[in-house]
């Protein structure tokens, strides 16, 4: 990627203005010390002792961390949260990042969804133990749904892009339910020049007039296939021509490629990542959060992707020597 071209995107972020949809959860590590492990006198079993804990926005809250790191300036989230202490915490982090919430709705008869992930050892060494989810078991009612998408439809034409991150496996638990979904491609379809980019762990086939980020098994479920790995190009070029926007697409180890109208778009750019089967949806989601700022600041898909890969690789590198509080 050329210098002048790096330079103008970052000297530009600043100006982007973009919103994040979808399911906001609280990523919430407990660290436990072996070493102190005590038994109940109640139950005689073992009762770890925690002697830390952090937590950091997860799912769509990621989203907005990869956009605050690009510098993206405008950010604004939309979504439902429960009126509880994970959701307390979740707004503080949004809150330190500067991000609009005035459509963050809060509900009292809602959890706010947080994977809590204990961590057994010390800060320099430990082993994640078993994951426990705090998750929504009930369909979002209708009232919310009503809100969400009256939000949608005010609020979208005001920024420069969208990114939808429709976290929850189970249909009609999370945000982005059917009416949700379908208001989305109505959004897509009436504003073609509005930047909509979707993951979704679920219904990545669902989705007409947006962009959309699948991996190798959601892009192979369109031709029935249990993964698109070994014919990734197919599977691409068949979401592409049913959304006709761009697809990002890696179906083996080396470059990426962008896909558009059924057609690649683009040359293939370089990415020094590992090739994914399961997990990694973070990185590849810095990827294409970067990418898409580039294409609000009007560049072609290209050196969007390029971008994309460049800021995925310094993220990748501070994540590996972050440390906890």
């Amino acid at each position: 990627m050329q210098r002048s071209v790096l330079d103008r995107i970052l000297a530009q972020a600043n100006d982007l203005k973009v919103l994040v949809v979808g399911d906001f959860f609280l990523d919430f590590y407990v660290l436990i010390d072996p070493e102190k492990d005590e038994v109940s006198l109640e139950t005689g079993k073992t009762a770890f002792q925690a002697v830390d804990h952090y937590s950091s926005p997860g799912a769509a809250g990621t989203v907005v961390n990869n956009l605050t790191a690009l510098g993206v300036g405008t950010i604004g989230a939309l979504g439902v949260i429960g009126s509880d202490g994970f959701g307390f915490e979740l707004r503080r982090h949004l809150e330190e990042q500067g991000v609009n919430m005035e459509h963050l709705i809060q509900c009292p008869t809602r959890l706010t969804p947080t994977y809590m992930k204990p961590l057994r050892g010390t800060r320099e060494a430990s082993e994640e133990q078993n994951r426990i989810d705090f998750k929504n078991w009930t369909p979002l009612p209708r009232e919310l749904e009503d809100q969400v998408i009256e939000a949608l439809r005010a609020e979208a034409p005001k920024y420069h892009a969208l990114i939808v991150a429709d976290q929850v496996d189970q249909e009609g638990l999370g945000l982005v339910t059917e009416r949700v979904r379908s208001a989305l491609c109505q959004l897509g379809q009436d504003h073609p020049d509005l930047i909509i980019l979707v993951d979704s762990r679920r219904n990545i086939g669902e989705y007409r007039h947006v962009a959309i980020k699948p991996n190798e098994f959601e892009a192979g479920r369109v031709l029935g296939l249990k993964t698109a790995a070994e014919r990734p190009e197919e599977s691409v070029r068949a979401l592409s021509a049913r959304t006709q926007r761009p697809v990002p697409h890696r179906g083996g180890p080396g470059p990426v490629g962008v896909c558009r109208g059924g057609s690649p778009a683009d040359p293939r750019f370089p990415c020094d990542w590992p090739h994914r089967y399961r997990g990694r949806g973070g990185q590849h989601q810095r990827r294409n959060c970067a990418g898409l700022g580039c294409r609000g600041l009007g560049l072609g898909c290209g050196p969007a992707g390029q971008f994309g890969c460049f800021h995925h690789h310094y993220q990748t590198r501070d994540h590996r020597h972050r440390q906890p509080r």
